[in-house]
């Protein structure tokens, strides 16, 4: 599980914003999710960290442009990894467990490489200069050698794309 400590404030994170929103919007429509817009400056709805990280309600992922591209993805796939009926109950705050934000986690680096313009290398390279860390130094250490219980958590569940 990762640690969160704040941004690098010249990181250029990629941000909703700066890829196209019907890609954001189909790849989370797969999973049954709704992706809202928010208007910039308005308060982001279930944000758990606050503006601008997105915020999460049942079904429904809320971004504004400067959202980062992680944060929609990480949210989403907190979603994601609910049963539908705990899925409905959330607000804010999904996970309850390590092995649901391990997967989150993982997800959310895979569902980067179906999103064009974002990719699961830049993806990575994001969470890291926003601030994840995990044991081995990296995101991309983590995904590619530490999170086999993960994959396996997905899979398992039938949630990995395959």
């Amino acid at each position: 599980m990762p640690n969160l400590t704040p941004p690098d404030p010249a990181a250029n994170i990629l941000c909703v914003g700066d890829i196209q929103w019907d890609d954001a919007a189909a790849l989370l429509g797969r999973y049954g999710l709704r992706l809202n817009h928010v208007a910039a400056g308005e308060k982001i709805p279930g944000s758990y960290w606050g503006e601008p990280e997105a915020g999460i309600i049942a079904s429904d992922v809320h971004v504004r442009d400067d959202t980062p591209v992680h944060s929609m993805l990480h949210e989403s796939c907190h979603l994601i990894v609910l049963p539908p009926e705990r899925r409905a109950q959330v607000h804010t705050d999904a996970t309850d467990s390590v092995p649901e934000e391990d997967a989150t986690c993982y997800l959310q680096i895979v569902l980067a490489g179906q999103l064009p313009g974002v990719g699961s290398a830049r993806l990575m390279a994001d969470m890291d200069a926003w601030g994840y860390t995990y044991r081995l130094g990296s995101t991309q250490a983590w995904f590619e050698h530490d999170a086999e219980d993960a994959r396996r958590w997905l899979i398992e569940r039938e949630l990995l794309p395959l």
